[in-house]
């Protein structure tokens, strides 16, 4: 399932959707795994390479909450999840997911466009392992999953409000990610922040 642009295990109990969703990540050039309950999904993942999980909250075994829980526990921030629900819309919905380690919530009916920038923004900052990705400045190494997110997010130009509604984070927060990302990167300001996340060859 190797794809030029990652690839993706969606899981989900209603086909229709799966079918909906696979032709829109294909369409992106992601290769892309469906499957229908958590079970198959644990079983996918640990048999192959999977680099972000789209799972619905409401699946026929186990919930995408419990999902959520076990793939972190098992693979922690190296697998970006991101939960998606046509009936828990509720902003506590949102932040449940959030604590239990989901990298990012979304709410149906989903927008195509929306979706990919989304899986991109978190396969692109995930942390890598090997090759020439690992060729950046070592201090970004010390950066916890949330800040390569604020830090990716400052690099396309948001602003501390619109960072804090595309991760469901209050601005407050952004502000403490944003000084701890400076802290540790050993930086002054924002600009040589993402300056240094956009150079390709360590200094």
């Amino acid at each position: 399932m190797r794809n030029s642009c990652g690839d993706v295990v969606l899981v989900d109990g209603d086909p229709a959707f799966r079918r909906f969703l696979t032709g829109v990540l294909e369409r992106a050039a992601y290769g892309t795994v469906s499957v229908g309950n958590a079970q198959d999904a644990m079983t996918t993942i640990a048999a192959g390479s999977a680099d972000i999980v789209l799972t619905d909250v409401e699946l026929p075994d186990v919930s995408g909450y419990e999902l959520c829980r076990e793939l972190k526990a098992e693979y922690g921030s190296a697998l970006p999840i991101i939960m998606i629900s046509g009936t828990r819309t509720e902003p506590f919905d949102r932040a449940a997911g959030i604590l239990l380690g989901a990298d990012d919530y979304m709410v149906k009916p989903i927008d195509a466009g929306e979706l990919i920038a989304r899986v991109w923004r978190l396969v692109r900052c995930r942390p890598q392992t090997n090759g020439a990705a690992n060729r950046v400045d070592p201090k970004l190494d010390a950066l916890s999953t949330r800040e390569r997110q604020v830090l990716a997010l400052l690099s396309e130009g948001a602003d501390q409000d619109e960072i804090a509604q595309t991760l469901f984070i209050s601005p407050k927060t952004v502000a403490t990610h944003i000084q701890r990302t400076l802290t540790k990167l050993g930086v002054r300001s924002r600009t040589q922040a993402v300056a240094l996340a956009l150079r390709r060859e360590p200094v």
